[in-house]
């Protein structure tokens, strides 16, 4: 047993793990996920790129007995058996850009549904063009769908590659809202499952809304950054510590007089207070002067 310990050992080999994996089959695989991130990274103007799907056979669990708090040394501890109180399914859209979510429950996950979840949408974003970004579930293709769709043209569907869920990114939110809303969660009931889970769509932010700035990045020019330019340049502020959300191209800074280094592709807002003109100086104080060049608008 030395001998085999010391083999697997040497060459790194741990028998008694395993994990999975998945190879997408669909033959236009490429083709899709570049239509997919190029909604991400741009998306069109003027128009809203919703990520939706749905997560079916919500339990509305309770325990036999009460949940023992965590103490000192002890986790929480709750009982291995439950009681099933009924289920629902989730729907949700979450918005790229901002970060919202929109969710609806509903006791079924067919295509009447699913077509009552679009229509809702519609309500709520009235007079926009509308990219959603779904997954070949079969509700999604059924023909009273197909026929909706080609009623209303400002919506248009992208589906994902076949086994590749990872691209919609409102899959991370299934998650969020699992992990802190409804696996540790004790419902008597179905409403109370979906209180907590309509609770948890509204708590969810995109990285921007979690930093000091508590906005959306925006350009100089009082334009916001969208799809993952956005999360980059947000968490990049988070990390430096960087109190403003405003950022600008170099040619953004010489349209607004700035002095920064050339060739600098994009700066932060460091401080942002225009000089007066050198006539106007006061030389007669020695007090610091607001017209130094150390107030004019500098980046980092």
């Amino acid at each position: 047993h030395v001998s085999i310990g010391r083999i697997w050992q040497s060459f790194g080999l741990k028998p008694h793990r395993t994990e999975t994996y998945k190879l997408s089959p669909d033959p236009l695989l490429i083709e899709k996920v570049r239509d997919i991130v190029g909604l991400y990274l741009n998306p069109p103007d003027r128009a809203l790129v919703l990520c939706v799907d749905e997560k079916p056979q919500i339990q509305a669990l309770n325990r036999t007995q009460p949940i023992l708090p965590m103490r000192p040394g002890l986790p929480a501890r709750r009982t291995h058996d439950y009681k099933r109180n009924g289920t629902t399914s989730l729907f949700a859209a979450l918005e790229v850009t901002t970060g919202r979510v929109h969710g609806q429950c509903f006791p079924r996950h067919t295509h009447v549904e699913f077509l009552a979840f679009l229509k809702s949408i519609a309500r709520k974003y009235p007079k926009r063009e509308i990219h959603v970004i779904c997954d070949n579930y079969g509700t999604h293709k059924h023909p009273r769908v197909k026929s909706w769709i080609r009623r209303h043209p400002r919506f248009h569907l992208h589906f994902i590659p076949t086994s590749s869920s990872w691209v919609n990114m409102v899959e991370r939110w299934f998650r969020e809202i699992t992990d802190k809303r409804i696996r540790r969660g004790v419902f008597r009931n179905v409403p109370e499952l979906i209180a907590a889970i309509e609770n948890g769509a509204d708590t969810w932010h995109m990285p921007w809304h979690t930093i000091a700035t508590n906005a959306q990045p925006r350009s100089i020019d009082d334009r916001p950054y969208r799809g993952l330019n956005a999360v980059v340049l947000a968490l990049t502020a988070a990390t430096n510590g960087w109190p403003s959300g405003t950022w600008a191209t170099y040619r953004g800074w010489q349209r607004h007089g700035a002095q920064v280094r050339r060739g600098e592709r994009a700066t932060h807002v460091l401080l942002w207070k225009p000089a007066r003109p050198a006539t106007e100086r006061d030389d007669s104080t020695n007090e610091p002067d607001d017209t130094d060049t150390s107030s004019a608008p500098r980046g980092r």
